[in-house]
């Protein structure tokens, strides 16, 4: 499932479409469809801000696509978070040893004690 990268301008919170790249010994600034992975020195965009970008002069823009269209979850992505929260409900405790009793508890942490111990 993909997760939702924020536009990397400030106060933006809309969901990025676009990455950035410069490349300083070109004085060139590439902007194409998002990276699969956040990188250090590349900047995420919201589709507002990758369709207005501007380069300082004398720096050129190389736009691998035109345009940057914001995509919500697909079936495939829903149907996926469905089916994980379905197996997380599903209970799945076994029978305990008989010499094996529960003596606390903390929210969904149990303390067991075997008996000899």
């Amino acid at each position: 499932m993909r997760s939702v990268r924020q536009c990397s301008r400030t106060a933006c919170t809309r969901a990025s479409v676009a990455t950035l790249t410069y490349v300083y010994a070109d004085s060139t600034a590439v902007l194409g469809p998002l990276a699969h992975m956040a990188e250090p020195h590349s900047y995420d965009l919201c589709a507002e801000h990758a369709e207005r970008l501007t380069a300082p002069r004398g720096w050129e823009v190389v736009r691998l696509t035109q345009h940057f269209e914001e995509t919500g979850p697909s079936d495939d992505d829903l149907s996926a978070l469905a089916e994980a929260v379905r197996e997380a409900g599903r209970t799945r405790r076994g029978a305990e040893p008989d010499d094996v009793t529960e003596v606390g508890r903390r929210g969904h942490l149990r303390v067991l004690r075997a008996e000899g111990d």
